[in-house]
């Protein structure tokens, strides 16, 4: 055995994960409760019957928006009303959606719960606006920052809209790396969250026709230094993956070469990251023209994450399907891994129809590295023959009528 299957065996001997789920008024679910083991977990069921529920609420246990990135309104559950034999028109559920959970990590239990609460903002003397705010808490404390929540749990995930992730525009490609950061520096994802309310706020008062500087320039600063941190973790943890994969080539899919496309992130390779902070803030300062014409800024909300097909010497875009497939599981694959070793505890696998667009040599690779690893990971499909080789070592459940039996 060698040392990175030893280390392995040894960090995952402390298993980590979900081990009560606990869903309320959550998008097609009016009460739903799962008892998971540390294991690999398949939920089968039609198209259509809320197996990636069951994921997005599992996601909602770490930093963000969720697998889905939904609008906190759009998850509360929906209830068609059935009038005269026709529906009427969709009724929504006044109470809003919860998530609560067990998590196990190191041999310790900790209870992680998320859910929204209504809250009324006053922007004018005659107008009250309403909004919703998700709050978290841990063993039944609120916690005032999400970024808490990597310190008990952390999660990577594929979906099916994923595979188009290397054909559409950066930003899905930027939240992706994004999330790889989170499981490194828990900070990352308040520092990202600061950084958008802070250009949204700019970005407002110089569409309103401000010039006034001492609004401005305090924002431009602000936004420097956060993105000139946010530029750094990016770079350091694709030179930590890319260290990882060079060293450690997997035996089956495709090896990965990663690659940061930004204005920021270059100049960190050649200027101290205070230069970069004045460079950055002059930038903007110089680029408040191009907010009034719709041009494009520079900075870290424009950086594209790039990945190559390292045998091929070819960009991920120009893969085939399958190929893209099986890169974006490198990826994953390697980011457990590094997690693995570095932190102690492994992220839980959410695993949404992976195995489309994976040929059978594939499949049973995946499923054979899922389970040497000894994660969890809860892999959804609708063919539940295709994890036969996972029926003596993973739960099986099948969601139908919006339950799961």
């Amino acid at each position: 055995m060698d040392n990175l299957a030893l280390n392995l065996q040894v960090n995952n001997s402390i298993k980590s994960g979900v081990t009560r789920l606990t869903l309320t008024d959550f998008r097609n679910y009016q009460f739903l409760r799962i008892n998971a083991e540390l294991s690999p977990i398949v939920i089968t069921g039609e198209n259509g019957s809320g197996k990636t529920n069951i994921l997005e609420a599992i996601s909602f246990l770490t930093p963000g928006r969720g697998l889905r990135a939904a609008r906190l309104a759009d998850i509360r559950r929906i209830t068609p009303a059935l009038v005269s034999d026709e529906y009427a028109p969709t009724e929504i559920s006044n109470t809003s959606w919860a998530v609560s959970s067990t998590i196990q990590k190191g041999g310790e239990e900790f209870e992680i719960g998320t859910a929204v609460e209504k809250s009324a903002r006053e922007t004018n003397e005659n107008d009250i606006r309403s909004f919703e705010r998700r709050i978290v808490k841990i063993d039944g404390s609120k916690i005032s920052s999400q970024s808490e929540l990597g310190k008990y749990i952390s999660a990577v995930w594929l979906t099916p809209q994923m595979d188009r992730l290397f054909r559409g525009g950066s930003q899905p490609r930027r939240s992706f790396l994004d999330r790889l950061v989170y499981a490194f520096d828990v900070e990352h994802a308040k520092r990202t969250a600061n950084f958008e309310h802070l250009y949204r706020e700019w970005y407002q008062l110089l569409k309103n026709g401000s010039k006034d500087n001492h609004w401005l320039l305090p924002l431009e600063e602000n936004m420097a230094s956060l993105g000139v941190a946010i530029a750094a973790a990016r770079r350091e943890q694709i030179a930590k993956l890319n260290t990882f994969i060079e060293h450690e080539p997997d035996d089956v899919f495709p090896s990965v070469m990663l690659e940061l496309d930004g204005l920021i992130e270059k100049m960190l390779d050649k200027m101290p990251a205070i230069e970069v902070e004045d460079f950055y803030k002059n930038r903007l300062k110089e680029q408040r023209k191009n907010v009034l014409f719709n041009e494009n800024i520079d900075g870290v909300n424009r950086t594209d994450f790039k990945v190559y097909y390292r045998k091929k010497h070819m960009p991920a875009e120009l893969c085939s399907t399958g190929e893209q497939k099986s890169l974006l599981v490198s990826i994953i694959l390697a980011q457990t891994k590094s997690q693995t070793l570095h932190q102690g505890f492994a992220p839980v696998m959410l695993l949404d129809e992976v195995v489309a667009h994976l040929d059978d040599l594939k499949r049973e690779a995946l499923i054979e590295k899922i389970r040497d690893l000894k994660v969890q990971a809860w892999i959804t499909s609708t063919n539940p023959e295709l994890f036969a080789s996972l029926k003596n070592s993973a739960m099986f459940f099948e969601v139908k009528n919006n339950k799961v039996e």
